[in-house]
């Protein structure tokens, strides 16, 4: 799906407060096109653009079936798979032809590895996804799985806001979360993720 109206007015004003920042070493966006579309839009506001890396274990948790229905859908088209979710648990289940949470935190400690690996004291900006940005959080501090859909439920994600995780030389630290005044200070709305399975389950 491209960028609505809304969602590059946001990017352009993420881009107004990334230029306040140090430029990345690297820049690594899903290849799916709203993330790739978010980046482009707040990083043109740089003076010299980043190096750019399109990664595909950063795109969007997949669905499967359930894409683009609400948790009413999955409940009126697919009963028995919503009675399964339910004594699954969120946290774990899979729907039918798409990823469990799991499966999206192994794609996200893999990249972790990636970055640790390659890119050793680099200062690096990630373009994801709600479900992938979060299991960002649950790999790096640890989280149980009670925390982390805690976390989730408390703080769900804007659209274009920031979190960031610096190394103290140890482990990396997080230092904000879900931080959204870029675009709360601007005079476009603040939005999420479209209601979807997704947010539903």
């Amino acid at each position: 799906m491209p960028l609505s109206d809304v969602g590059q007015a946001q990017a352009t004003h993420l881009g107004r407060h990334l230029v306040t920042l140090d430029a990345p070493d690297l820049v690594v966006s899903s290849p799916m096109r709203r993330a790739a579309d978010t980046a482009a839009h707040s990083l043109a506001a740089l003076p010299t653009t980043p190096r750019i890396v399109v990664d595909e274990r950063l795109r969007e948790r997949d669905l499967g079936l359930f894409d683009g229905l609400t948790g009413d859908g999955i409940r009126a088209e697919f009963p028995d798979e919503a009675e399964r979710r339910t004594k699954v648990g969120k946290f774990y289940y899979r729907p039918p032809g798409g990823e469990s949470w799991t499966d999206v935190l192994l794609r996200v400690r893999s990249v972790l590895l990636t970055l640790a690996t390659e890119h050793e004291g680099e200062d690096v900006w990630l373009f994801s996804h709600q479900a992938v940005i979060a299991c960002f959080r649950i790999a790096i501090e640890g989280l149980t799985e009670q925390e982390a859909l805690e976390t989730e439920r408390r703080q769900p994600l804007a659209n274009c806001s920031v979190g960031v995780f610096e190394d103290d030389g140890t482990r990396l630290v997080l230092q904000r979360w879900g931080d959204a005044s870029a675009v709360e200070d601007a005079p476009v709305p603040t939005t999420h993720e479209r209601e979807s399975a997704g947010r539903h389950e």
